[in-house]
């Protein structure tokens, strides 16, 4: 504990335990918007299933399957010797495993068979060990195994039965092992791409000590396999460092039920302290659930004393409740057939079917409305892929003023819609648009991500770009005056 004391002091923070919550992250000393606060390489992590990807830095291109265990994919040999000391032994264990059960082994799996490999490693000296390195400090991250119903109990003895017949260690229990399932699931974090996008899971035991608010003074970005705890404010000294575990949108409700589903706690931070008051009541009702029938209307519904259905809280309009239930099916209906086409490749169709849940949505939301913004977030997506640039635009504006309710003013999912909307503006000449889109994009992800990744860099080539042809339309303007 005191060497551990040590190494985090040396980066202005220290570990101190607080009641109800266990071990938090203060610092000692100021830290300044867009600071690293925390930066740690996973003790193990693997990349999804959804694509190969190598095995060190996740990248999709360029890629070898080892000729040997036939799991594992490296994008060149930088990373295949990087990777080389802890896949040689788990290579050898693979080439073991007959074909039928190399296809069950989960992302999920392999991390922990990757575990208890690290640890033998590290404890033949192999792998070196460090303070903020080692295997001690996975042992004491929780499990809340008392907490985990039976179903899931039974799923994680399914999965450490197979952990152990592939090590094949007679001192490693099966409760062991399924403990530290339990482990990954409440500490694990999923690793993404500089837009957020997900490319695997890893282990980072130091940036598990960091405990959640609904209001973060600091955001988890990943730079490669390295994950970067960057402050979004001033951060004073003796301050708790925050980071959100969660989706952020949605209301103090929606939140908590998260919370306590994964992390079996619930949140006590200014945002939720509200939960049930006035204020709260009423952002619910926005963000999930029904409008005024009056289009002229702003206002938001709660239930009515009758339970016959709601009442606006604006002019008073009653809303009947079968009304609302024929639209929430057709809603449902369209969106079965909706993601259906989706998954067989049917985009246009996918797409015409998404614009006939927008519409109905518009009859039953609140214009702030979560559902109103995924739905118009699955229609951008669709529509880039599909290169209708225009219509793309047209609805990644209009996700924009729900981005900056549902997020605090300084979080990497603006900045990303910030940054999708001016490249959309770029593409269709709209260069003032695209300049002011892109600047906005730029002061929130330089803190969020630093300015050093390629992916900063190309956000202020572009900008840059933006900012010249703009000057120079508005000074060929000017000499058109003169």
């Amino acid at each position: 504990m005191e060497e551990l004391q040590k190494a985090l002091s040396d980066k202005g923070l220290t570990l101190s335990p607080v009641p109800e919550k266990g071990r938090c992250l203060f610092t000692t000393r100021d830290f300044s918007p867009g600071e690293a606060i925390v930066w740690e390489e996973p003790y193990v992590s693997v990349p999804n299933k959804s694509s190969a990807k190598c095995e060190w830095c996740f990248a999709s291109t360029n890629l070898k399957k080892c000729s040997a265990c036939h799991v594992v994919y490296y994008c060149g040999n930088t990373c295949q010797k990087s990777d080389w000391k802890l896949h040689k032994v788990e290579c050898q264990a693979l080439s073991k495993v007959d074909k039928e059960r190399i296809k069950s082994l989960t992302p999920t799996v392999r991390l922990m068979f990757k575990l208890y490999l690290r640890k033998k490693l590290q404890d033949e000296k192999v792998i070196p060990a460090t303070v903020l390195d080692n295997f001690s400090l996975v042992e004491s991250l929780v499990s809340h195994m008392t907490d985990i119903d039976e179903k899931q109990l039974v799923l994680y003895a399914q999965m450490a039965n197979l952990v152990n017949l592939i090590l094949q260690w007679p001192e490693i229990s099966i409760k062991e092992i399924a403990e530290k399932f339990s482990k990954f699931s409440c500490n694990a974090h999923t690793i993404c791409d500089a837009e957020l996008k997900p490319l695997g899971t890893g282990l980072y035991p130091v940036v598990s000590i960091i405990n959640h608010s609904c209001l973060p003074n600091s955001v988890l970005i990943f730079e490669g396999r390295m994950a970067v705890v960057r402050a979004v404010q001033h951060i004073p000294k003796g301050t708790e460092v925050l980071i959100s575990y969660i989706e952020m949108a949605g209301s103090t409700a929606t939140r908590q039920k998260a919370l306590r589903e994964q992390y079996f706690f619930s949140c006590t931070c200014i945002r939720c302290i509200k939960l049930g008051q006035n204020d709260d009541i009423q952002e619910s009702a926005v963000l999930e659930g029904y409008r005024c029938k009056d289009k002229r209307c702003s206002g938001f519904l709660l239930r009515d004393s009758g339970n016959k259905g709601f009442r606006c809280q604006l002019c008073g309009l009653f809303r009947d409740k079968e009304e609302i239930k024929i639209i929430v099916n057709e809603i449902e209906r369209i969106s079965e057939k909706a993601s259906f086409s989706l998954s067989n490749g049917h985009k246009k169709d996918a797409s015409v079917m998404y614009k006939m849940i927008e519409k109905l949505q518009q009859k039953l939301c609140h214009q702030f409305s979560v559902n109103l913004m995924r739905t118009r977030e699955n229609l951008l997506k669709i529509l880039m892929e599909l290169q209708d640039w225009k219509e793309a635009l047209k609805y990644c504006r209009l996700t924009i003023p729900v981005y900056k309710r549902v997020y605090p003013e300084c979080h990497p999912l603006l900045g990303l819609q910030y940054y999708t909307c001016g490249k959309l503006e770029w593409w269709l000449g709209e260069t003032e648009e695209a300049y002011r889109s892109l600047a906005k994009a730029a002061e929130i992800l330089r803190i969020t991500h630093g300015t050093n990744t390629n992916f900063m860099k190309e956000l202020f080539v572009k900008l840059e770009e933006a900012r010249g042809e703009f000057s120079y339309k508005i000074s060929s303007k000017e000499e058109e005056i003169d």
